[in-house]
């Protein structure tokens, strides 16, 4: 697919809805601003409500910004119908036609705009083939598998070889099994095409897997931006270490803060932390503590008393009392280490560099 890449752009952009109920206006997306550089995986995530199908809709011309500007490849879209902006959904509900086989399911928007015969069945068929679903043309879609028909709507949106592609909820139908597989080939070929993708889920194990940077929305603003690893070892906010996998939030005093690193006290002890935030002496903070970045041991920085021990295979999963404070971990290949029931009292061990205030 010899085609330039394009970035997208969304300048200030907001969309005010009407509350049936109330009658209140109020915004689904607000004053968001955001660069999707071309060629990248970029995921909306949030809960429901969040705001990014909005986004999605308004970039794909489904919906239409009430303040602002958007931008694909440094063209202003905002006055352009779907048809003829320079970009393809893929639908939660896959919206295939019952009543054409494969081929023709692919084939469809290229037959809208008048292409060659030839042209279209060469394009279809190396479609298809990059799916892996070569072979299966003449197949009617209701003898397709949930994955299979997932794979065809996918051809169909890459088939018209647009400048970015966009995929709503892509997999929420699909069993958790396949929802893996899919979500992994479907990075390959946006990897093999090269195409910019923008993804909405609200899954969050589906966001880390296959992005390159993750947007997290929230009652209609991004409240982070940044590649899975900076979302998930720097959060900005304890709404996004909190939806963004698991975490601890330990209450804590600064004692002294200074070059990116802190002294706090926390359940009457000392720590040294980086200092994301900025925290200044005297500040009431935070801590951010992951559950696999704890251990238990006969020495370490903080005591607990074991409330719940479980065994889960790869891991012990304890939920410990510290103070007042409830912590959630999990002790990856316990195998060779020891197993605290509950009742029991063990300290925290863990490294101070993996803890960060918020």
């Amino acid at each position: 697919m010899e085609k330039e890449k394009k970035g997208v752009r969304l300048d200030h952009i907001s969309k005010i809805y009407q509350d049936p109920k109330t009658g209140k206006e109020f915004y689904a997306v607000e004053n968001t601003t955001l660069d999707i550089e071309a060629g990248t995986f970029v995921t909306l995530l949030g809960p429901s409500g969040c705001g990014k199908t909005t986004t999605l809709r308004m970039i794909a011309g489904f919906e239409s910004p009430d303040e602002g500007e958007i931008y694909l490849g440094g063209e202003a879209i905002n006055h352009l119908t779907p048809n003829k902006r320079d970009t393809a959904m893929v639908f939660q509900s896959y919206a295939l036609l019952p009543h054409y086989n494969v081929f023709d399911n692919v084939a469809y928007g290229l037959k809208i705009r008048k292409l060659p015969k030839e042209e279209i069945r060469e394009r279809v068929m190396n479609i298809l083939k990059l799916v892996e679903m070569d072979g299966m043309e003449s197949r009617m879609t209701n003898q397709l598998s949930g994955g299979q028909q997932q794979r065809v709507a996918l051809a169909r949106a890459l088939v018209l070889e647009p400048g970015v592609l966009l995929f709503d909820e892509p997999l929420s139908n699909l069993d958790a099994k396949l929802r893996v597989s899919m979500r992994t080939e479907i990075r390959k070929i946006q990897q093999k095409v090269g195409i910019t993708a923008i993804y909405v889920t609200h899954d969050q194990s589906e966001a880390m897997s296959i992005s390159d940077k993750i947007i997290i929305m929230s009652k209609g603003k991004v409240e982070q931006a940044g590649t899975p690893q900076e979302i998930y070892y720097h959060p900005n906010s304890r709404f996004v270490a909190d939806f963004i996998g698991e975490a601890n939030f330990l209450d804590a005093e600064v004692l002294s803060a200074e070059n990116e690193k802190a002294r706090i006290e926390v359940a009457g002890k000392q720590l040294e932390v980086n200092n994301f935030c900025h925290a200044r002496t005297g500040d009431r903070v935070a801590l951010v503590l992951r559950p696999e970045a704890v251990t238990l041991a006969e020495q370490g920085y903080l005591e607990a008393t074991v409330v719940l021990s479980t065994f889960m295979g790869a891991y012990q999963y304890y939920q410990v009392m510290v103070g007042d404070m409830e912590l959630q971990i999990t002790d990856y290949n316990p195998v060779n280490r020891r197993v605290y029931q509950a009742g029991e009292k063990a300290f925290l061990d863990f490294d101070s560099q993996g803890v960060y205030i918020l």
